[in-house]
């Protein structure tokens, strides 16, 4: 009988909100499910509340925690006394391997000296799962608090072909994989689009595009509502915007009533509750992804759940993530591409060719073959 694994999982979750929090809860999940021990260690202080843009980190008080996923909360990012008990907690457990999510070089010294530590008291692997290490909004000092964390981990994984590249201009002899995000499958089944529909007050008969997330400049909402208003037909559209705002909405606002949008455009303002995502996607026809850059994207593997065809820019990882004309649309960050592809599709036949075309494809993104390929990693 094969001797038994453990592992530790650094980052974000509950009650802390978001995708990588969501991530990490799965792959624990699926390490659980192969028979692999594991822990995860989150934060009870994530970002500092003037650095934070929303309006609030965690999930509601009364929500419960994913069932069977073991959490220790022990993690400031800005106090160092706080990374030194966990480094010393996760030694204690003894893993045969650590997995470290990094998203942002903010969390570079807290998540690089954690990881320092562990691998002092402890000499196992460090895994790296990088979502970005080249931050999409820019600030000083960003490149040292990446280059610190890089320096103390032992090997990494990307989530996109960019994410790859970007890495090696910080290091070009660790190991690395590239793993696409696994398909967010926690979001519950689908219901019926009559049933969604109404739940969210869209006439049946309305062509539906979603826009789904937190909106920030580089996810392109200002570009997908001037493409809205290139649209030759626009009486039969809607596009419902639900997320929360983390800039100014007034501006949008401003260009929705500039453009004379609206009654096209549905906002739907504030943090998506998880069992209410289901009714958004559902109720799509359609997902817009109008980025002005990106690495790779939870929304895609949101829609590949739910099967709803995509329509994203050849930015970042999207277009591997999209194969363009097969399960959706890739088109330049450009307002008339943009609006010519919506068009296409409510004119054309693609709709019923994607929606099939997605069950095949959602298969390469499983989360077994993502853990295990992590756990894989950490043999080697």
């Amino acid at each position: 009988m094969a001797e038994s694994r453990r592992c530790v999982i650094i980052g974000p979750a509950f009650p802390l909100r978001g995708g990588i929090a969501q991530l990490n809860e799965s792959l624990s999940a699926e390490f659980t499910k192969q028979g692999i021990e594991n822990t995860i260690f989150s934060f009870y202080m994530q970002y500092p509340g003037f650095l934070f843009p929303g309006t609030s980190q965690t999930e509601a008080v009364d929500r419960k925690g994913p069932e069977g996923v073991k959490i220790n909360s022990t993690i400031s990012s800005i106090n160092p006394i706080s990374w030194w008990l966990t480094a010393r907690k996760i030694a204690r457990y003894k893993p045969d391997f650590v997995v470290v999510r990094y998203w942002l070089p903010f969390m570079g010294p807290c998540l690089g000296t954690i990881c320092k530590w562990v691998k002092k008291m402890t000499g196992v692997p460090v895994i790296a799962i990088c979502d970005n290490v080249i931050p999409h909004e820019k600030r000083i000092g960003d490149r040292f608090f990446t280059k610190y964390f890089t320096k103390h981990v032992d090997k990494f994984v990307a989530m996109s072909s960019s994410v790859l590249d970007d890495l090696n201009e910080f290091d070009t002899d660790k190991p690395r994989k590239l793993l696409y995000h696994p398909v967010y499958d926690h979001f519950g089944e689908g219901v019926d689009k009559e049933f969604a529909r109404k739940h969210l007050s869209i006439p049946l008969e309305k062509k539906v595009v979603l826009f789904f997330g937190i909106i920030r400049k580089y996810k392109g909402l200002k570009l997908l509502l001037e493409a809205l208003a290139k649209v030759k037909n626009k009486q039969d559209l809607r596009l419902i915007v639900a997320g929360e705002f983390y800039e100014d909405r007034i501006k949008y606002n401003r260009l929705i009533d500039k453009l004379n949008l609206q009654e096209v455009v549905k906002i739907d303002s504030g943090f998506v509750d998880k069992h209410k995502v289901k009714f958004y996607f559902c109720a799509a026809d359609i997902v817009a992804q109008p980025y002005l850059s990106a690495t790779q994207s939870g929304v895609t593997q949101i829609a590949y759940h739910f099967e709803v065809p995509m329509l994203v820019t050849n930015v970042g990882g999207l277009p591997e993530m999209v194969p363009h004309g097969k399960v959706g649309y890739v088109t330049d960050v450009n307002a008339q591409q943009i609006a010519d592809a919506i068009e296409k599709y409510f004119e054309g036949n693609d709709q019923a060719e994607f929606r099939q075309n997605i069950l095949e494809e959602k298969k390469r993104f499983s989360w077994d073959f993502f853990a295990t390929e992590i756990s894989e990693m950490a043999n080697g």
